[in-house]
């Protein structure tokens, strides 16, 4: 979900092909990256600004959401151009290989790093990415998906909402999602939020891993599930890739935004996971 969280570090920009990508450092140790999409490098400043005591903190905008613009407004944006994005930014620091801890399609964009340049980072901790083609009802939820896309491209902005909560399994009362979404709203915000309903949810949820190339990755891959997540569509796909891995999934503190609603126990629990590694 994108959200509107303010920034707390100076802001930089790389040119790459077909983007201008808005980026943050922070701090200074081993090079720690928080990705996201559709959400900025603004939902991470809490955390990072914790996890900056001891690390070199990279965070962005992703390509075409906030304030890295691109050439052609209408690109779609997929995971293999976000990762590519995220090898370029790596690069550009010097300070990799990196861990690069993603959250919802920022994990898928982390899943892609790994797959398709692994030299850039030796561990990745991808917190409840939405790969519904992991899953056998993944017919039933690419339906889903399209109907609430089109009900928001054909203007029913609370009803497209109100879908995706149902298909996420996240339950918030009708009035709240209203108020939420309807109304007068931020531009910026509407306008990232149109970005990710047409250019960017099906590329993203539709993406499908390469398992056996990710099991035999030299990168670490931690799969990490929300505690108040269980029984949530992201819990079940999250718990399917860590069984496609062979590995166990890794709870973390809250739910799907566990690490905007509570840093610093979610930064606790990154920093042990990562010790751990």
């Amino acid at each position: 979900m994108l959200t509107d969280t303010p920034d707390t570090a100076g802001a930089r920009t790389l040119e790459v092909p077909g983007a201008r990508l808005h980026y943050e450092v922070r701090g200074k140790g081993p090079l720690v990256v928080l990705a996201g999409a559709p959400m900025d490098a603004g939902a991470f400043a809490p955390l990072a600004d914790l996890l900056a005591a001891d690390h070199t903190v990279l965070t962005t905008d992703p390509r075409g959401i906030n304030r890295s613009r691109l050439d052609d407004p209408e690109q779609d944006s997929t995971p293999q151009l976000r990762a590519a994005d995220l090898a370029r930014l790596i690069a550009h620091i010097d300070a990799g290989p990196a861990v690069v801890v993603g959250s919802s399609g920022g994990a898928v964009s982390a899943l892609a790093l790994a797959q398709h340049h692994p030299e850039q980072v030796h561990a990745v901790v991808a917190h409840e990415p939405p790969l519904i083609e992991l899953l056998e009802d993944r017919a039933r939820l690419r339906a889903g998906t399209e109907q609430l896309v089109a009900a928001y491209l054909d203007g029913d902005v609370v009803g497209a909402w109100k879908q995706f909560f149902a298909q996420a399994d996240i339950a918030i009362p009708e009035p709240v999602v209203e108020e939420m979404f309807g109304g007068d709203r931020d531009e910026r915000q509407v306008a990232d939020e149109r970005r990710w309903f047409a250019h960017e949810m099906r590329a993203t949820t539709y993406w499908s891993p390469d398992l056996t190339r990710l099991r035999s990755s030299p990168c670490r891959i931690v799969v990490g599930v929300g505690e108040d997540s269980a029984g949530q569509l992201c819990d079940r796909t999250s718990r399917a890739l860590a069984q496609g891995l062979g590995t166990e999934p890794t709870a973390f503190p809250g739910g799907h935004t566990g690490f905007v609603d509570s840093p610093k126990a979610f930064a606790t629990r990154l920093r042990t996971v990562l010790e751990d590694g």
